[in-house]
């Protein structure tokens, strides 16, 4: 359940940024070649929605106990992130992963999903994985689909105009703690910082894809950083602990905690030199600490907080 209520609280910001859409470009609306607002995902395995089906890769999520009766290459037993948002924009389905065969025609104008379990803001992150889509490639997958969508809507003026309507979902930042600086026994990355150096770093990271996305014509991003990462069983298993709230890793809590807030501060500051709102991040860290000291239990259930 709280991971089900993490998602609503980020669909709440995703509503807010959808109602600013709607009353910020309602004139430019009635000019682009679709009603759509498209949703144009990136980042890790918060919203992968089968990418890694595609690839080369030890990380994917194409069966059991992914998705259990029917996997999706989703990395959860239902609707990811950017399930939900796509929802709230109103379209007919979630966008199609961009390596998917089934990623042509009218579908473009919903949106696209360049994203891959497994990747980080830095590109040696899941480096043990094999063949993942790191955001160089993903950025570059983001402006290969306006030449794609270009050639459907008549130009690359119209394909500007739905991009800078679209609504931008990027999740990043989890990997980066999980399968680089935390690993078990030690880490390269953790013998060249201390955890607010890495931070430090990750976040200056983080703002050059960032500002390449607005390069690429994104004008309305919403952020979505680590939730409470030491508290997943994986991390739980490595440290010898239970699965319990009161005894989740502390040092990756913290990394995950501090991350968050200097990535808002970051969005902020870039908001404040472009003198618009481009970018909202969701404290995803706080929404999971909320939803585990809060949880709300869903009528006619009777199972154990996830």
């Amino acid at each position: 359940m709280a991971k089900v209520l993490v998602s609503l609280a980020v669909v709440g910001l995703a509503i807010s940024l959808f109602y600013r859409v709607v009353a910020q470009d309602q004139e430019e609306a009635s000019s682009t070649p679709s009603s759509y607002v498209p949703l144009l995902v990136l980042g890790d395995s918060l919203v992968d929605s089968g990418n890694n089906n595609y690839l080369d890769t030890t990380f994917r999520a194409d069966s059991p106990p992914y998705g259990i009766d029917s996997p999706t290459g989703r990395f959860s037993n239902g609707r990811n992130f950017a399930d939900y948002i796509s929802e709230v924009l109103g379209l007919p389905e979630p966008p199609s992963p961009h390596l998917s065969p089934q990623f042509q025609g009218e579908r473009l104008l919903y949106g696209a999903n360049f994203a891959s379990g497994g990747v980080g803001i830095l590109n040696d992150t899941g480096s043990e994985l094999g063949n993942i889509i790191r955001m160089p490639e993903q950025l570059a997958s983001f402006e290969r689909y306006q030449a794609q969508l270009a050639a459907l809507v008549g130009g690359t003026e119209q394909a500007r105009r739905l991009v800078n309507r679209a609504m931008v979902l990027l999740a990043l930042g989890t990997e980066d703690f999980v399968r680089n600086y935390f690993t078990l026994p030690f880490s390269a990355r953790a013998r060249q910082y201390t955890p607010r150096g890495f931070i430090d770093y990750l976040i200056s990271e983080y703002v050059k894809i960032l500002q390449r996305l607005f390069e690429l014509g994104a004008r309305r991003v919403l952020v979505v950083g680590p939730g409470r990462i030491g508290c997943v069983p994986a991390q739980l298993a490595g440290t010898g602990r239970d699965e319990d709230v009161e005894e989740c890793t502390s040092e990756i809590e913290n990394a995950a905690l501090l991350f968050n807030s200097e990535l808002a501060r970051a969005t902020q500051q870039m908001n404040s030199q472009l003198q618009t709102d481009v970018y909202v991040a969701a404290n995803t860290y706080m929404i999971s600490l909320f939803s585990s000291n809060f949880p709300v239990e869903k009528p006619g259930s009777n199972h154990k907080q996830e």
